[in-house]
């Protein structure tokens, strides 16, 4: 087992989220011998959810897509595949709006001096528009995906979501196909949420426990009830940020629960389907909506057997024909009216926002 001083982050106040200082990092063999997620918490008020890099075996070495925290046991993690599978080639930063996945590139391409940097187009930097350079890339090796060409085009085919202006800067994510897997890694775009919760909550039971009670007073004492309720919140916070049916009362607890609230859970499940991020879907697409469909449609057309995505369930088994209909349902705008009361924080704050003149109206 490796020491707190390996999972230590030091730059955690660039982005002062839970566990703070403190990423545990999980690696999971998704794909025999060819695919691997490094999983790490990450979240506020003991709402937190995985955040997960995801490693593909190339021919020649190793592509890392999405890096998370590169504390010392992440890295020697890392380390222990190039050993088997040869040195990490191209680190990938997927996305140009997500601080969250944007934070652990500088260090993870310290870590592997040799690989090759590549990021989305159009990337931005909030309050001041800084360069890359200034953010720690390193400008000799970092290159834009489309603009300055593909790495390993002969192993990876690359789809482009975005751009969509949001103001500030676009949102634009790059999905990859592992052709020899047939996985497809992504951002933000997807994801599926079941009842089983992550692994990586078993190793730090805590936000499950915090947010399983039903009572300021009721022990936070560990068992499978528990950590079952404590999940399903976690995951009404994490897509809908204020979920409809908790009231906030800031004395002896700051969430109370009204009844009803597993069906809300049901209808953002959706049965562990797979689905637009609610976030997403009430704050970057109810403009350009165009976009995720012809993105979905591009992406029924390659030879998908699974989806790997940065947040939630991984490995999603899906087809083209998954994608199909995923493209249909999303053009229909179907969703449950439990859904859709959960998502009116969402929806209100893009109209706020929206006539601030902080993003396009839609």
């Amino acid at each position: 087992m490796n020491s707190r001083a390996d999972q230590y982050w030091g730059f955690w106040p660039l982005l002062p989220l839970y566990p703070f200082g403190q990423r545990r990092t999980l690696r999971r063999e998704l794909v025999p011998g060819q695919v691997w997620s490094f999983e790490q918490l990450q979240g506020v008020f003991f709402v937190a959810v995985p955040i997960r890099m995801t490693a593909v075996k190339l021919k020649a070495g190793l592509l890392l897509y999405a890096p998370v925290a590169a504390t010392a046991e992440c890295i020697g993690l890392v380390r222990e595949l190039e050993a088997e599978h040869g040195p990490v080639l191209s680190i990938v930063h997927p996305t140009s709006s997500g601080l969250e996945h944007k934070v652990g590139v500088p260090a993870m391409a310290r870590a592997f001096p040799q690989a090759e940097v590549w990021v989305t187009p159009g990337q931005w930097s909030f309050p001041l528009p800084l360069p890359l350079s200034w953010l720690g890339f390193p400008s000799r090796r970092t290159r834009v995906l489309f603009e300055d060409g593909l790495p390993h085009e002969d192993e990876l085919t690359w789809v482009q979501l975005g751009p969509v202006p949001l103001g500030p800067g676009p949102f634009c994510e790059a999905t990859v196909l592992h052709q020899a897997s047939g996985s497809l890694l992504c951002t933000d775009g997807l994801i599926a949420v079941s009842e089983r919760w992550p692994e990586l909550l078993d190793l730090d039971p805590k936000p499950m426990l915090y947010h399983g009670r039903n009572d300021g007073l009721e022990p936070m004492d560990d068992c499978p009830e528990r950590r079952l309720r404590g999940w399903k919140r976690l995951v009404l916070f994490a897509t809908c940020l204020k979920p409809r049916a908790v009231e906030q009362v800031w004395r002896s607890y700051p969430f109370r629960w009204q009844p009803g609230w597993e069906a809300d859970f049901d209808a953002i499940s959706r049965g562990a389907q797979l689905r637009v991020a609610p976030i997403l879907e009430d704050l970057v697409f109810p403009r350009h909506r165009q976009q995720m469909t012809q993105w979905m449609r591009h992406c029924a057309e390659l030879p998908v057997q699974r989806l790997v995505p940065a947040h939630f369930d991984a490995p999603i088994a899906c087809s083209p024909a998954q994608f199909d209909a995923l493209a249909e349902a999303w053009e229909q705008q179907d969703e449950p009216q439990a859904e859709q009361l959960d998502r009116s924080f969402l929806r209100a704050f893009n109209r706020q926002i929206e006539r601030l003149g902080l993003v396009p109206k839609a």
